[in-house]
């Protein structure tokens, strides 16, 4: 129940030990929302008091407090993430349901864990990838795009709604050629594929993603290697899309057969092409694609932006900074 004044709200909870739990260790909850809205945020007991001349913000604090302390009651783990995007969501749309996102969000299934989606934007992704043959998902680090890609081909392939996986990446990275890298093929290859192989051991025991990558059911390659190829009953993903020249992008999404589904993920912001003779970029793939492709019917293309990241709280810091200071180099 909330109670409030004119710049006092008060919210009683009727246990101590989720009241605790909603609160934070050392009310670290607390402190880390107190942080994000400005509010001064304090406990008696069971009692939550939120102080702020800010209206919207001490509205938005006290549905946080309320909605998540039901989540709690119904057994929800909640990680320090979910408790300041939680204020950030409602801020933004103080009609939401949170127990929509957080507890019947769209999740998926994969051997090791259930990954749930952890946003407005992860949810909308997911509905996208599971009714979509073909999805773009574009935006900065951070926000789940090849992450959740990897969940629902795993979801998927557990189903029996493809036969394989197929992971790829454009084998071009700020400015390091694999040719360069000291080994032979599978050594040159491994290191930089390695973020597809970190995903798919965050949700399958190493020993199974050994097995199916042995018998084939899996597949780690750089784009290269699709050439030539008509992949049916396959999801496949390109990761870091936006380093595909325009003929490597044609070429990959031509590779799509029956019973095939693709995710395209990229951010259209950290394009790393190798300048051509004649100092001349060439024009990246994903944008490209995007520009010609967004009214091809059963196509369909998902914007993330950085208020969606959700890794740590600092690369979304981070990628706010960077943001800023090229806004500000471009306008010197």
């Amino acid at each position: 129940m909330a109670v409030h004044s004119s710049m006092l709200e008060t919210v009683e909870f009727d246990d101590p030990a989720l009241a605790n739990q909603l609160f934070g260790p050392h009310n670290a909850h607390l402190d880390l929302l107190a942080a994000a809205s400005g509010a001064r945020i304090s406990t008696r007991g069971t009692s939550l008091f939120v102080e702020s001349p800010d209206q919207d913000a001490r509205q938005a604090l006290c549905s946080a407090f309320l909605q998540l302390y039901e989540l709690l009651r119904g057994g929800l783990a909640l990680s320090q993430q979910d408790i300041a995007r939680a204020y950030a969501m409602l801020r933004a749309d103080p009609g939401l349901n949170l127990a929509q996102i957080y507890r019947d969000a769209v999740f998926v299934n994969t051997p090791r864990k259930t990954v749930a989606a952890r946003n407005v934007a992860q949810k909308t992704y997911l509905d996208l990838l599971r009714r979509n043959e073909l999805v773009f998902a574009v935006g900065p680090a951070g926000t789940g795009k090849t992450y959740l890609a990897v969940a629902m081909a795993l979801s998927m392939l557990q189903q029996h709604r493809v036969k394989r996986i197929v992971l790829t990446r454009p084998a071009v990275e700020a400015g390091e050629r694999l040719g360069f890298l000291p080994g032979d093929l599978a050594e040159k290859v491994n290191p930089y594929l390695r973020p597809l192989y970190d995903a798919l051991h965050d949700m399958m025991p190493q020993p199974k993603v050994a097995s199916m990558l042995e018998v084939g059911s899996i597949e780690v390659a750089p784009l290269a290697f699709m050439r030539g190829r008509t992949l049916n009953d396959a999801f496949i993903i390109l990761d870091e899309a936006q380093n595909t020249t325009q003929e490597q992008m044609k070429m990959f999404l031509t590779r799509m057969g029956f019973g095939s589904r693709m995710a395209v993920t990229g951010d259209t912001t950290q394009i790393d092409l190798p300048v051509q003779p004649g100092c001349v970029r060439p024009r990246s793939g994903l944008i490209h694609a995007l520009s010609i492709l967004h009214n091809v019917p059963g196509i369909a293309v998902h914007h993330f932006s950085k208020a969606d990241v959700v890794r740590h709280p600092l690369v979304g810091a981070i990628v706010s900074a960077y943001d800023h200071a090229e806004k500000n180099s471009a306008t010197v």
